[in-house]
């Protein structure tokens, strides 16, 4: 394998360790996260703000996952910080919203042509994996129609919701070293064995 395909192996491999209930649109949905950012610009902070609120107000702790954050996909340029941060008291909820607005709003965003292109040789690599993941020829043929349209974003699985409760926001790993992994305990909560720039301490 090439050093590129490498990485694809090692993510994917952690991925279905972490989350055994994952199916593929789950490993995509981690991958675009990386490469993408957040799924689209923020130009209504009110009801983001509210947003959070109601998320918060409806979450319970206990289900949600140990962990404070992860990096996404492949390289890890984007990190999903947990809600479980917030309402243990460790980052305030406008220190995260303020910090997932800046990194929607911020720097150039990818094309979705450059991100199909990319996408394309990650799953030439998961191919040769024969992971046998339970409907994964129709989340394959399911994302090839999505991004034929021109477009990206999709859900988390049915079936990870259900195993997982994931909720998170998604910033920008410099915003994330320079706002919120100074408020957050260490080495609890941080999953520094997975396979990501992200848990270095500088840029």
């Amino acid at each position: 394998m090439t050093a590129g395909a490498q990485d694809v192996d090692l993510f994917v491999t952690h991925q279905l360790q972490q989350y055994p209930k994952s199916r593929l649109i789950d490993i995509y949905k981690s991958c675009f996260q990386d490469y993408m950012g957040a799924e689209h610009l923020v130009s209504d902070t009110a009801a983001v703000n509210m947003y959070m609120e109601q998320e918060l107000a409806t979450t319970d702790c206990g289900s949600l996952m140990p962990w404070y954050w992860e990096p996404c996909g492949v390289n890890g340029n984007y990190v999903r910080v947990s809600l479980r941060a917030v309402h243990e008291g460790y980052i305030p909820a406008s220190v995260l919203v303020n910090a997932f607005i800046a990194s929607a709003n911020g720097g150039n965003h990818p094309q979705v042509e450059d991100w199909a292109a990319r996408w394309h040789s990650i799953i030439t690599v998961i191919d040769h994996m024969q992971l046998e993941l339970p409907h994964y020829d129709e989340d394959k043929q399911l994302i090839e129609q999505l991004l034929a349209r021109g477009r990206y974003a999709i859900s988390h699985s049915p079936e990870y919701r259900e195993a997982y409760a994931p909720h998170y926001r998604i910033v920008r790993r410099d915003i994330f070293l320079r706002d919120i992994a100074p408020l957050l305990p260490r080495p609890s909560g941080s999953p520094c064995d997975a396979p990501s720039p992200c848990c270095d301490a500088e840029e």
